[in-house]
């Protein structure tokens, strides 16, 4: 169970203390628990919908999105906002971009860049509400974990030292594969609506590894942290659209 517990520790503010050091094997392994954990995490999401019920519906959404970032502690909204700065302020240049995504500081690029996925994400939710979606959450919350995971085993790791590096050569392909399909065909239980919104999803990914690799060779822990608020933001953006026009 360490990797579960590895993977619940990185990814949320849940109090999760680790008896021990991790080894290097466990912290790969531990990737292949990060849709669990979406699970998890959305599954808290929908219970504070239907805690909310009596509560007018744009003031739920916007108690479940602070809750939906509180969750999560802002990790992946910092890889964001670090890999808009460095794709701005790099100006096409790998070293230059990789340098400021070291930097801690927040530039305006990376804050518009919060500003804009936090509002979207906080209208597509009342918008689910609105059309009885809620459940939909839980989805976007495991299909995003499974980023990760797809990029790893898809896309150098471009830092020489650090845990990331580690991950992407032990993580165990095979299941690693199995684990992302099985999530992915989550999307059948909203027939063709949910299959098109996770259509949508893996073009996204496709297409950012493009600009990644385009840019620096590769995937930094900043870029996959990016690259999950970005499905996220379009996986629950294409379904709620797509709600009007296949209705």
């Amino acid at each position: 169970m360490m990797p579960f517990w590895i993977a619940l520790q990185f990814l949320t503010i849940l109090p999760v203390q680790l008896d021990r050091m991790p080894t290097a094997e466990e912290n790969a392994r531990a990737v292949l628990f990060y849709p669990v954990v979406g699970l998890l995490l959305g599954g808290l999401l929908y219970a504070l919908a239907l805690l909310l019920v009596p509560v007018p519906t744009i003031l739920t959404a916007v108690f479940i999105t602070l809750f939906w970032i509180g969750l999560t502690g802002g990790l992946h909204l910092d890889g964001l906002a670090d890999t808009a700065d460095a794709w701005v302020g790099g100006f096409g240049d790998k070293t230059r971009t990789l340098e400021i995504m070291k930097d801690p500081a927040c530039g305006p690029i990376g804050v518009l860049s919060l500003i804009a996925l936090v509002l979207v994400k906080l209208c597509c939710v009342y918008l689910l509400l609105m059309q009885s979606q809620t459940l939909f959450l839980i989805f976007v919350l495991a299909l995003s974990r499974t980023v990760p995971i797809l990029l790893f085993l898809s896309t150098p790791y471009v830092r020489k030292k650090g845990l990331g590096r580690d991950i992407a050569a032990r993580i165990p392909r095979l299941y690693a594969y199995l684990i992302s399909i099985l999530i992915a065909l989550g999307g059948i239980n909203w027939g063709l609506r949910g299959m098109l919104a996770v259509l949508v999803s893996i073009t996204t990914i496709i297409f950012l590894r493009r600009c990644f690799i385009k840019r620096i060779d590769g995937i930094t822990g900043d870029t996959i942290g990016a690259s999950i608020e970005i499905v996220e933001a379009m996986l629950i953006l294409s379904f709620v659209l797509l709600g009007y026009y296949l209705m």
